[in-house]
């Protein structure tokens, strides 16, 4: 299956990545490598999971639309802006990336015929 997988760098994220080469999928990965988490730890993720296989990796905020990436079989979103306490800094950060960046990616994947 062709696979785009938001959040990919991160902790699960990375992990999933690496079941998906296994099974011999083939998958793009979007993340922006924002610092709420190590970015350094979060290239660390993508290059164990390179080890595994071949990936396309894109750095990308969400929230200028992944339409280009698109078809594909399906997407697994777990993209997100993280952290309680920096939400209640910034509350509409977090609700621009978390809610506008994933109905972006939802309408990106209608208008490319994307079902999954």
């Amino acid at each position: 299956m062709k696979i785009l997988l938001t959040g990919g760098a991160g902790f699960i994220g990375s992990h999933l990545l690496e079941r998906l080469i296994l099974r011999g999928d083939t998958v793009t990965v979007v993340d922006d490598l924002n610092d709420y988490y190590s970015p350094a730890l979060k290239r660390s993720n993508l290059a164990a999971a390179e080890k595994v296989g071949p990936f396309t990796f894109v750095e990308r905020d969400l929230r200028t639309g992944l339409r280009d990436l698109l078809p594909v079989d399906a997407v697994i979103h777990l993209a997100a802006r993280a952290g309680v306490r920096p939400s209640l800094a910034n509350p509409e950060l977090y609700h621009d990336v978390n809610v506008n960046g994933t109905l972006l990616l939802l309408e990106d994947c209608r208008r490319s015929g994307t079902k999954r």
